[in-house]
């Protein structure tokens, strides 16, 4: 690293504590300078409980990851995030199988959906802080031969919905309303302000 970069840092003593084994969601908190911190999945159940909201079992979740990972780091800043995919009341999850991916893609096609996004922040002295953020996304409509090229990329496989809009995903993404970061899995924005909140700021690194 180059003398005098400046990275996103917590305040002095503390470290942050990712709370996932996203690469996408790593990559976000890189993208806006936060370089230094560690990652610990959660690896919570994360079954959905009968007539649960959609936003509820999203803020569930999330608060639970975070929980869980703060009881193994009680001296870090803790982050965690789940991220839902809707199409009117119905949760389209992680495909397990490309049967699965289908439908969800078929469900999808010509038709808009929102993306929850929740994130919760556990501060060192036991401050929580807890966001939902929601965006819309437009399919165009799908054919055949998009379909049945998009399953057999594998692209689908553990993601929210059955598709990644950074990737190959974006070719079928016809209008999007709101945080683009927070469909790809953590609402950048809304978690650097959160993280400003608590102390976190730019400052200067040598090594």
């Amino acid at each position: 690293m180059e003398n005098g970069k400046k990275l996103f840092l917590p305040p002095d003593g503390l470290e942050l504590v990712l709370a996932s084994g996203s690469p996408r969601r790593s990559d976000l908190l890189k993208q806006i300078g936060l370089e230094n911190f560690l990652s610990d999945a959660a690896d919570i159940d994360e079954t959905i409980r009968k007539l649960e909201a959609p936003k509820k079992y999203a803020a569930r979740v999330a608060l639970e990851k975070a929980e869980t990972v703060r009881h193994r780091h009680p001296r870090c800043v803790v982050l965690a995030a789940d991220t839902v995919v809707t199409c009117g009341t119905r949760i389209l999850d992680k495909p397990t199988s490309k049967n699965q991916a289908e439908k969800c893609l078929r469900r999808l096609s010509g038709r808009s959906h929102k993306v929850l996004g929740a994130f919760v922040v556990i501060g060192a002295d036991n401050q929580y802080v807890k966001r939902l953020v929601v965006s819309s996304v437009t399919f165009k409509r799908l054919d055949e031969q998009e379909i049945n090229n998009y399953l057999t990329s594998g692209e689908w496989i553990g993601k929210a919905g059955g598709y990644a809009i950074q990737g190959r995903g974006a070719a079928f993404i016809k209008k999007i309303q709101g945080s683009y970061s927070n469909v790809v899995g953590l609402p950048i924005h809304e978690v650097y302000n959160a993280l400003r909140g608590l102390g976190f700021n730019y400052k200067e690194c040598n090594r």
